[in-house]
C-alpha cells in the first residue's frame, strides 16, 4: 500500500477488479467445438495423444496375442479415446461395461467373468448417462461416485450400477459441493477468454485486409451536387468507367480539378500481435504451440524438442495418474474375458509417445551393443544368465522384431551340457584354489 500514489488503496483501480465465472452451457460448448478450430484442438489433442500409441502388455506371448485380439474385438483404444474427448468437452463421460447380465443394476463381480464374458463397450457423455446422487459413505468402495447412473433410452430408462461404468472426468472441480453430480467442468471453461481473444484478433486482422488499400478522390463541389439524383447516377458511372480504364490501361484518368490519393495500412506488427494471442491460448491449454498450432519453433537454435518432450512428460503423467486408475476396473474384466482367468503377473506399460528416427535408433543400438560387450567382458555375470537378460532386453525394447518367436522356435534355454561343463570347470577351479 502506498498512500501517496494510492497503490493498494481505494483510489487504486486494481482494487475494483474481481474474478467472475460465466459458466458455459451445452449449446455454447457445442458451438465452440464445432465452429472454432482452436477450441476443437484443445479438446482433441491431449485425448488423442494419451491413446494414440496405446499400451504394451507384459505377459507370455500367447497371452499378449489374446489380450490384443480382445482389445481389437471391443475397439477399446478408439472408445477410450472418444470417452476422453467427451469428458474433456462436457466435463464427464463413461464407458459402459457390457457383460450381458439381465439386471445392470446388480454389482459387477470381475471374478465371475469367464472367457468371452465382456460382450461390448459403449461410450456415453454425461448428458446421456445421467449421474444420480453421490455416495457419501466414506466406508463404501464407491465413495464420491454416483450411487447409480440412469441411461435414457428411446423407450425406457435403465439404471446402471457404478461398478459397470468406467468414469472419466474433465476439468476437476476443487470442491465436492460444487460437483453435485460428481462431474467436472469442460476444459473450455478456463480457456474461454484466451480462445475468444485469439479468434477476435484473427477476425480483426482479416477485416483490416479489406481496407488494406483505399483510393481517395477529391471532387470539387461533391457534397452540394449529391442533392440531385442525376448527379449521383453520373458520379457512380464516372468512377466505374475510371476503374475499368485503370484495369485495362493501368492508367487512372481524372478531371483537372480532381485529386487522387491512396491510403495503405501497415501490417508490420500485426503478425506479432496475432502470434501473442495464439501463444496465450496455447499456454492456457497447456499444449505447446508446436503441437497445438503446428507452428515452426522460433530462434536459430530452437528445434521445439524440449517443448514437445515436456508436453509428452505431462501426457505420460496423466496416463498414470488419471487414465490407468480409471481403466483398472475395465482391465480386471478385460483380462478375464481374454484369458479366462486373472494371472497376477499380467500387466501393461504405456507405449512411449516420443518416436525416434532411424539414425537415433541406430545410435541407441550401437550404445546398447557396446554396453552389453563391456558388461560381458567383466565376467561378473554367468554367461547363461547374462544371455537370458540380453535376450529379454532386446525383446522388450523391440530392437529385433520377431526375436521372441525365434527363441520359442529354436529354444532360448541354455544348453544343459554346456551348463554342466561350465559348473564342473568352476568347481575344479575352486578346489584347486583351496588346495
Amino acid at each position: 500500500m502506498n498512500l501517496t500514489s494510492g497503490l493498494g488503496t481505494i483510489r487504486d483501480k486494481v482494487t475494483g477488479s474481481m474474478f467472475t465465472l460465466p459458466l458455459l452451457d451445452k449449446g455454447q460448448v457445442d458451438n465452440a467445438y464445432r465452429g472454432d478450430w482452436i477450441a476443437r484442438k484443445i479438446v482433441d489433442v491431449p485425448a488423442f495423444d494419451e491413446t494414440r500409441e496405446w499400451r504394451d502388455w507384459q505377459a507370455k506371448k500367447p497371452q499378449i496375442e489374446k489380450l490384443e485380439a480382445e482389445e481389437a474385438r471391443l475397439g477399446v483404444q478408439s472408445k477410450v479415446a472418444r470417452a476422453r474427448k467427451l469428458a474433456r468437452l462436457y466435463g464427464g463421460a463413461v464407458l459402459f461395461i457390457g457383460t450381458g447380465d439381465a439386471d445392470p443394476m446388480q454389482p459387477l463381480v470381475p471374478e465371475r467373468v469367464k472367457a468371452g464374458g465382456l460382450k461390448y463397450l459403449h461410450v456415453f457423455s454425461r448428458h446421456e448417462m445421467i449421474a444420480g446422487e453421490l455416495d457419501q459413505d466414506p466406508l463404501s468402495p464407491f465413495y464420491g461416485e454416483p450411487i447409480k447412473y440412469t441411461l435414457a433410452g428411446k423407450t425406457s430408462m435403465v439404471d446402471v450400477h457404478p461398478s459397470r461404468v468406467v468414469r472419466f472426468v474433465g476439468a476437476e472441480l476443487p470442491d465436492r459441493v460444487m460437483a453435485y453430480d460428481g462431474w467436472g467442468d469442460t476444459v473450455l471453461q478456463a480457456v474461454y477468454d484466451a480462445v475468444m481473444q485469439a479468434g477476435s484478433a484473427a477476425a480483426a486482422i482479416a477485416a483490416m485486409l479489406q481496407e488494406a488499400k483505399v483510393d481517395i478522390v477529391k471532387v470539387p463541389g461533391f457534397m452540394e451536387s449529391l442533392a440531385t439524383e442525376e448527379y449521383r447516377s453520373r458520379i457512380l458511372q464516372r468512377y466505374q468507367l475510371a476503374n475499368t480504364g485503370k484495369s485495362i490501361t493501368n492508367t487512372l484518368m481524372l478531371d483537372g480539378d480532381e485529386e487522387w490519393s491512396s491510403k495503405q495500412i501497415s501490417f508490420a506488427t500485426l503478425p506479432e500481435v496475432l502470434n501473442t494471442y495464439l501463444q496465450i491460448a496455447s499456454g492456457a491449454a497447456d499444449i505447446p504451440a508446436t503441437r497445438l498450432l503446428g507452428q515452426t519453433p522460433g530462434g536459430l537454435q530452437s528445434t521445439g524438442q524440449s517443448d514437445i518432450r515436456n508436453y509428452y512428460d505431462r501426457i505420460s503423467a496423466g496416463q498414470n495418474l488419471e487414465l490407468r486408475p480409471a481403466l483398472s476396473r475395465l482391465d480386471e474384466v478385460l483380462i478375464r474375458s481374454a484369458l479366462g482367468s486373472r494371472p497376477a503377473d499380467v500387466h501393461y506399460t504405456w507405449a512411449p509417445l516420443w518416436q525416434m528416427t532411424e539414425p537415433e535408433k541406430a545410435d541407441v543400438f550401437a550404445k546398447k551393443a557396446k554396453g552389453v560387450k563391456d558388461v560381458a567382458d567383466t565376467g561378473l555375470i554367468p554367461d547363461p544368465a547374462f544371455a537370458r537378460g540380453v535376450q529379454n532386453m532386446f525383446v522388450e525394447d523391440g530392437t529385433f522384431p520377431g526375436l521372441d518367436a525365434a527363441l520359442d522356435e529354436f529354444g532360448d534355454e541354455p544348453d544343459d551340457k554346456d551348463a554342466d561343463e561350465e559348473a564342473e570347470r568352476l568347481n575344479a577351479e575352486q578346489q584347486g584354489a583351496s588346495e
